[in-house]
């Protein structure tokens, strides 16, 4: 399965997995929690347990769901039952969205996003 993989402090890259369970688990280091905030066919697929574990860290601010992701996440296609490869136009566009890295400070307020132009 064509993948795009985004990790905290890095370009997004592309990857390929075999799409098993125990593949999608071992690309985002814990159990998988599919999240759907795009009218695109896809899915961001994260670690379900990444905010409760203090060696995590903060990744990509996700304002369509008010929310931040923690820890290594990726973005796959949906097929009409499963995940399935992500198109080359949709790789396209989620590595341009995910291009610019972001680092996140604490503030009284919540955490703020510095993003990291490059």
């Amino acid at each position: 399965m064509h993948i795009l993989i985004v990790e905290p402090g890095k370009h997004p890259r592309e990857a390929e997995i075999d799409g098993s369970l125990e593949s999608l688990q071992k690309t985002v280091g814990g159990y998988i929690q599919a999240i759907y905030p795009w009218e695109d066919k896809v899915a961001l697929i994260a670690d379900e347990e990444a905010k409760l574990k203090s060696d995590t860290q903060w990744n990509r601010m996700i304002p369509e769901i008010c929310d931040v992701i923690k820890g290594t996440f990726f973005i796959a296609g949906l097929g009409s039952e499963d995940f399935t490869d992500l198109s080359s136009e949709l790789m396209e566009k989620y590595k341009q969205r995910f291009w610019n890295i972001e680092l996140f400070v604490p503030t009284p307020n919540g955490l703020m996003p510095i993003v990291i132009m490059e």
